[in-house]
């Protein structure tokens, strides 16, 4: 699966390899047993293990698999949403308690990095956003206010110094975070699956979570050839929930997003777009991202799927807009593409559940998983070990809702963006 061209591309070339894993064939017990070995579950399993509680991670497929393997590989603080409206959505307690959370996100992923030497481009130089106009300027200024308010190591750029910044004049300024950066995605996620084994997981691949059941005090989780026997179950497939627990999934709008990564450009060409080597995205609705790997690869991205007619349209688009940006370039082609699922939520916020007794689950990261997604598997390990209790979480405990029409508002957004870059073709 991974081998496919159009689902983790890049990465899965340039990663290190995968720690050893086996299928489960077996019944087996622990004390928690984590489904889904992204960067909720595996940061989960981490946590624990450093606090000398085993785990057991199930995986459908393998480390990664799913948003983990195939995102940008933008290491965020805290969410789409400002600040101030978070506070407004969430309250005073739990908004606050969030964002000073995600805030110091990237740190905690850094931290990790370092402490495990995880090989996985780790590029701690910030992130710039884009301001498309001046009506995305404003915005950045706007989150710029919001953010320094807090303290928040952020700096507004005018169009001239963002310019130095992007290897571009297209936009009016960018808002630049330092506490952000860039990874290789796929690698980091390999990362902490050996580390979290290093601590004592047990970590099965090729074994979907397929049954659900109480066995005694605690839950039996079933496999195609064995079962785990768990006091606590943490449910960490996010976007990519498929057997149980099908709320998780249907309480999100999946948003397709793809990339596109060209030949290691030359020394001259590269050190002339983005030469701090900071990852970027803009403030378009349809937004596009791009940034580099450690090989000098331009990574291109926007929103969309590629399949279908999707593939040509997409392709096209990204091979338009990049020259308008860097003719510098040339003539421009692609060395892999790929694409995934962002599964967005009604507020663009995160949901906290207990889905059952001893049973929880993080998800709806609405596009920023890899620091939050680190975040949260370490709250989830306080949670599991009673260092805290749920009076105490970042987010407020409620009940799966899900959302009306999802089909066809994912459908909506994959063809409304094939409509966006056909008529972008025209201006």
């Amino acid at each position: 699966m991974l081998n496919d061209p159009r689902s983790h591309g890049l990465w899965e070339k340039s990663a290190p390899a995968a720690p050893a894993t086996t299928t489960l064939e077996a019944d087996i017990s622990t004390d928690v047993a984590v489904i889904g070995a992204g960067y909720t579950g595996l940061s989960t399993a981490l946590h624990l293990g450093e606090r000398g509680t085993g785990s057991i991670v199930l995986e459908a497929v393998e480390i990664g698999f799913g948003g983990a393997g195939r995102n940008v590989g933008l290491v965020n603080a805290g969410m789409w949403v400002m600040p101030e409206e978070l506070i407004t959505t969430l309250g005073d307690d739990y908004g606050n308690r969030l964002i000073d959370l995600l805030g110091d996100g990237p740190s905690i992923v850094w931290e990790i990095v370092r402490r495990y030497d995880i090989a996985c481009e780790a590029n701690p130089v910030g992130t710039l956003h884009a301001g498309v106009g001046h009506k995305g300027f404003a915005e950045l200024a706007e989150r710029a206010r919001q953010w320094q308010t807090r303290g928040a190591s952020v700096e507004l750029l005018g169009k001239a110094d963002a310019a130095a910044m992007l290897g571009t004049s297209f936009y009016e300024g960018a808002l630049l975070d330092r506490r952000a950066g860039t990874i290789q995605p796929l690698a980091y996620a390999r990362g902490l699956a050996r580390a979290a084994q290093l601590r004592g997981a047990r970590i099965f691949t090729q074994s979907p979570a397929i049954g659900l059941e109480r066995d005694g005090s605690g839950w039996r989780i079933r496999t195609p050839r064995g079962s785990v026997l768990a006091r606590q179950v943490v449910f960490a497939t996010d976007a990519y929930t498929r057997h149980l627990m099908e709320d998780i999934a249907h309480e999100q709008v999946m948003l397709p997003y793809f990339n596109l990564a060209t030949p290691p450009l030359s020394d001259n060409v590269a050190r002339s777009i983005l030469p701090g080597r900071q990852g970027v995205w803009d403030t378009k609705e349809v937004l596009l991202s791009f940034r580099f790997d450690a090989a000098n690869r331009l990574v291109f991205g926007s929103v969309g799927a590629l399949r279908n007619t999707g593939v040509s349209i997409h392709r096209d688009w990204a091979k338009r807009t990049m020259r308008m940006l860097f003719p510098q370039i040339g003539d421009v082609h692609f060395e892999h593409e790929w694409y995934g699922q962002i599964g967005m939520t009604s507020d663009n916020l995160p949901r906290f559940h207990r889905l059952d007794e001893g049973v929880y689950t993080v998800c709806g990261y609405n596009g920023r998983g890899i620091a939050p997604g680190t975040v949260f598997g370490r709250i989830l390990a306080s949670l599991l070990m009673g260092e805290i209790d749920e009076r105490a979480l970042p987010l407020p405990v409620v009940a799966p809702s899900p959302v009306t029409g999802r089909g066809l508002r994912s459908a909506f957004y994959e063809a409304g963006a094939q409509l966006v870059h056909l008529a972008e073709a025209r201006i």
